[in-house]
């Protein structure tokens, strides 16, 4: 057997060398060496464990989330986003359907208005419907008086079918018309069933919010259901601080019309009879621990199927002490206090990053600690192959993989096995894994405030399938890569969490001959890119 670590190609050396101290021989077996890969070669098998990425890594559909107020937030200049690839958007009701007799393609025309390029960037979106952004009688308008932009998200968006909402100011008359207005309900049902076929294979969609009730869409004012006591009057009145019937209007409307992508709703007291994700707007809050946090956490293994996210709102409660988000998580016991409540609820993403200044060197370092506790963190190790591989002749390929981060994966993209020029670097072969499903891919369970570990730690999942070179490739010796693909084009895009990768998204292993023996399998730690820097990832659309 040997074993050689990467520490060797640092010093300039190369595995045909004779042992060093950074080799062992025999059966002492693989040392640790803290953040240094090694490669064994034995029995004509090679097996890599590559050392971890230190650092956060921007990954699909996790992490920071960003938000954009068409008309008043300018786009960063930054490209990507920092660390997101995720951007909330509020969709108007009136500018998806002004009235009942609206298509679809009216929701996919202002859908492709709205995200336009989002693609290019490797940006998803979740959207969340809504009508009201502010009621009149807490200070609301019908038009913001600061920008004449056609998308602005303040006002009021009513489509022009639906009698707007008159209300008495006396806590105890029903207000009629808008959210209670006969019809509204009906139209709800096709509104949602239209989004539906808009959005349910839409590649651009990452998770798609409930919303259109209340304020912002966020489920209060009115309020679903009477399980809380209103938000600013003093005892729940029907169709006026809530809205009867409507749990159950939009609980069906939106298991029906989404059955590809993931439903996220506001509280996790409300919508029990349904499997949907949560979107908390009031992370880190201690005025919203009883109502978010402990409901949340009554919900147990949710977090296994569906995404649990929202944002941290820094404007009010406790959290007004600070004046913005850089400041919160500057702050060691509030940043501490987040992250036990990212690892205990398994956060997928956080927005209200928004005016976050990214390149402020202080603020890097508790973005990074964020960022690496949200979603997802997948670390392969175990990575072996054969050391030649003879075309039409089937060979194994194996890796384990551990989710150290919060969350898993939400949906099962292709893991796909590739051989890659050793030049050029451009793939040459590849094949993707049948019967390997990264959304099983689950961290550990029950943080541990002390230790900063889960008591129940991730397991390391197998993998080891039989694949078949089915190509006659020039004899010779190539790179073998494993990378995960979003199935929008079939580009890499889900990173894991090592230092073997090559700009483009495809992790390097090690070298493989093909109808050739070889004798070197390691590949230099100079050719690989680091994560960070990578621009180019992107997916396609169907068109």
């Amino acid at each position: 057997m040997k074993i050689v670590n990467y520490c060797l190609v640092t010093c300039g050396l190369a595995i045909g060398l004779m042992l060093t101290s950074c080799e062992k021989k025999g059966d002492e077996g693989l040392r640790e060496h803290p953040n240094k890969g090694s490669v064994v070669v034995e029995n004509g098998k090679v097996t890599i464990q590559p050392a971890e990425y230190p650092g956060a890594i921007r990954n699909p559909m996790m992490g920071f989330r960003e938000f954009i107020g068409p008309g008043i937030d300018p786009k960063r200049a930054e490209y990507p986003f920092p660390y997101g690839t995720l951007t909330k958007e509020y969709m108007q009701w009136d500018m998806l359907e002004d009235n009942a007799g609206d298509g679809v393609a009216k929701i996919i025309a202002y859908s492709n208005h709205r995200w336009a390029g989002v693609e290019d960037i490797n940006m998803k979106v979740i959207p969340r419907i809504y009508i009201v952004w502010m009621e009149p009688w807490h200070g609301g308008v019908a038009k913001n008086v600061y920008t004449n932009h056609p998308d602005d998200l303040n006002g009021w968006h009513w489509p022009s079918d639906i009698p707007g909402q008159v209300r008495v100011n006396d806590n105890v008359t029903p207000i009629t018309g808008g959210y209670f207005d006969p019809t509204f309900q009906d139209r709800v049902k096709a509104l949602v069933a239209k989004a539906g076929e808009a959005w349910d294979n839409d590649p651009r969609v990452a998770y798609v919010e409930m919303g259109i009730i209340g304020e912002f869409g966020e489920h209060h004012d009115p309020d679903i259901t009477t399980y809380w006591a209103p938000h600013d009057e003093p005892q729940h009145v029907p169709n006026r601080t809530w809205i009867p019937g409507i749990e159950k209007t939009l609980g069906d409307a939106f298991k029906g019309a989404f059955k590809n992508k993931k439903v996220m709703v506001r509280y996790a007291y409300e919508f029990k009879d349904y499997e949907f994700g949560i979107y908390w707007d009031s992370w880190s809050q201690p005025q919203e621990k009883v109502r978010g946090y402990d409901e949340m956490k009554k919900l147990g293994d949710r977090w296994k199927k569906q995404p649990i996210g929202g944002e941290i709102t820094w404007n009010w409660g406790d959290l007004s002490k600070f004046n913005s988000f850089e400041a919160v998580v500057a702050d060691k016991e509030t940043r501490e206090y987040t992250i036990e409540q990212i690892r205990n609820l398994h956060c997928n993403h956080l927005g209200g990053i928004t005016w976050a200044n990214f390149n402020d060197p202080n603020f890097a370092p508790n973005a990074e600690i964020l960022q690496k506790a949200m979603g997802y963190r997948y670390l392969v190790s175990d990575f072996s192959y054969p050391t030649k591989i003879v075309a039409n002749t089937p060979f194994n390929v194996s890796f384990k993989v551990t989710n150290t981060g919060s969350s898993p994966f939400y949906y099962n993209w292709p893991v796909e096995i590739s051989l890659l020029d050793k030049i050029t670097h451009e793939k040459v072969w590849s094949k993707v894994l049948t019967g390997v499903n990264v959304s099983e891919w689950m961290p550990g369970d029950n943080w541990n405030v002390n230790t900063n570990k889960y008591t129940t730690p991730p397991i390391a999942n197998s993998v080891d399938k039989q694949i078949t070179l089915d190509q006659n490739l020039p004899d010779g010796e190539y790179i073998i890569a494993i990378s995960v693909l979003d199935p929008a084009g079939m580009l890499p895009s889900l990173r894991f969490a090592v230092n073997n990768y090559f700009e483009g998204g495809r992790h390097p292993m090690g070298y493989i001959g093909v109808n050739k023996d070889i004798t070197a399998y390691e590949i230099s730690s100079k050719e690989f890119t680091d994560m960070k820097n990578d621009k180019t990832l992107k997916y396609k659309l169907n068109k």
